[in-house]
């Protein structure tokens, strides 16, 4: 008796790839990040010893860059989307942070480095949002977790190099700090010459509004209250060269933190698109709150070591924070923008981090002069705490569905 033939297993359908535009956008993150990341764990050094400032400068400094780079996020955002272009905005950003670099090597003063480090990260503010746009557009709404993931993953892949390079550079080709910052223009120049090789695609979101304005016109209370989280959090979230420096405080030679700080950076790149990915399939939210508490718990880590060898789990747990937020909440925010362009949405977002990242970093090194440093990460850790119970309180676990219609 003939066998009746059996259909064949379903076999599940490939995973789409990301595409041209988010992987070459992955590499100028990977380039630029390069760049950046060569000079940083070497800048602690550079301003409190050979410059002679004290740690509440490092904080001014890293602060108002920060912030300053998130805060004019919030402008580019609003200009890439009412000229309808992103292109030319994301290329006039890398180009200022390529030219920007060599300043600070030729820096005598830290009030130099002040001007130098505002100029290099206000190319990145003016970069990131038509940057991050060009992504959102450029693949499908059930991908942008896992998009914004390889970004982050490309980008603190080269936080990983950057320091590792660093060290070569110090240690085997016995460069000074002052020449390694004049390099670093090179990696940050391949950066602004692959943003030209993206296309342009089409526009999908309505002009912005004829005036600048940093409007929540036309988002969602959802995104009113995300902003709020980010704001409760962002005065939390100092400096990451003050880790360096508590690093260096308890024993750590200066080839070993650098070794630790790249360790992070690795870890943070392994998880970031995995984090995105769950993100897409778990909920937003929930990543930021996983994300959140580790910072609150690695901070008060950091407060209480006493021996230098704590530093390594440490910088390792910390890795995990940026793979589970940085990313996530842009996608978040994107998600409950409502009627406002991406690229705006992303901006004020991104505003928000920068105001209060100037004020964190600023008390935080207030704080690391006036009491000691465990002061410093005592603080952070426990406005961390608070921003995971808003995070509770305030947004739902699954925003899928509801994010664009709520009010």
């Amino acid at each position: 008796m003939a066998r009746k033939h059996e259909p064949s297993p379903k076999k599940s359908a490939p995973r789409p790839s990301l595409g041209r535009s988010a992987i070459v956008i992955g590499l100028v993150s990977l380039f630029a990040d390069i760049s950046t990341e060569v000079m940083y764990p070497l800048l602690p050094a550079f301003i409190t010893q050979v410059l002679g400032a004290p740690v509440a400068a490092l904080g001014i400094i890293e602060g108002m860059a920060q912030g300053v780079s998130s805060i004019l996020t919030g402008i580019s955002g609003w200009i890439s989307d009412r000229i309808g272009k992103r292109k030319p905005v994301a290329f006039a950003g890398y180009a200022l942070t390529a030219i920007s670099k060599p300043l600070i090597g030729a820096a005598g003063a830290w009030h130099v480095v002040l001007g130098a480090r505002l100029a290099d990260r206000f190319g990145k503010g003016i970069r990131v949002a038509p940057r991050d746009a060009l992504l959102s557009e450029s693949i499908p709404a059930d991908q942008r977790g896992r998009a914004f993931g390889f970004e982050r993953a490309m980008d603190n892949a080269g936080a990983v190099l950057g320091p590792l390079l660093a060290l070569a550079l110090v240690n085997w080709a016995a460069l000074g700090i002052r020449t390694i910052f004049y390099l670093s223009v090179i990696p940050a120049a391949i950066a602004a010459a692959l943003i030209l090789a993206l296309k342009e695609p089409p526009r999908r979101t309505e002009a912005g509004p004829a005036n600048l304005r940093l409007s929540l016109a036309g988002t969602t209370d959802l995104y009113k209250r995300l902003l709020l989280i980010t704001g409760v959090f962002g005065l939390a979230n100092s400096a990451n060269a003050f880790l360096i420096l508590r690093a260096g405080q308890l024993g750590l030679a200066t080839g070993w933190t650098i070794l630790a700080y790249a360790l992070y950076n690795a870890v943070a790149s392994i998880a970031s698109m995995p984090a995105g990915s769950a993100s897409d399939k778990f909920g937003r939210r929930n990543l930021l709150i996983l994300g959140y508490a580790i910072y609150a718990v690695a901070y008060l880590g950091f407060a209480v070591a006493t021996k230098s060898w704590l530093m390594w789990p440490l910088f390792v747990a910390y890795g995990l924070f940026p793979a589970f937020t940085d990313g996530v909440g842009k996608a978040l925010a994107v998600d409950t923008a409502g009627k406002a362009g991406n690229a705006t949405a992303i901006g004020i977002y991104s505003t928000v981090v920068g105001v209060t990242q100037i004020a964190a970093s600023y008390i935080g090194g207030v704080l690391w002069d006036r009491i000691g440093a465990p002061a410093t990460f005592y603080f952070g850790a426990a406005l961390a705490s608070v921003a995971v119970v808003l995070l509770f309180v305030l947004l739902p676990a699954q925003l899928e569905g509801r994010s664009k219609d709520a009010n």
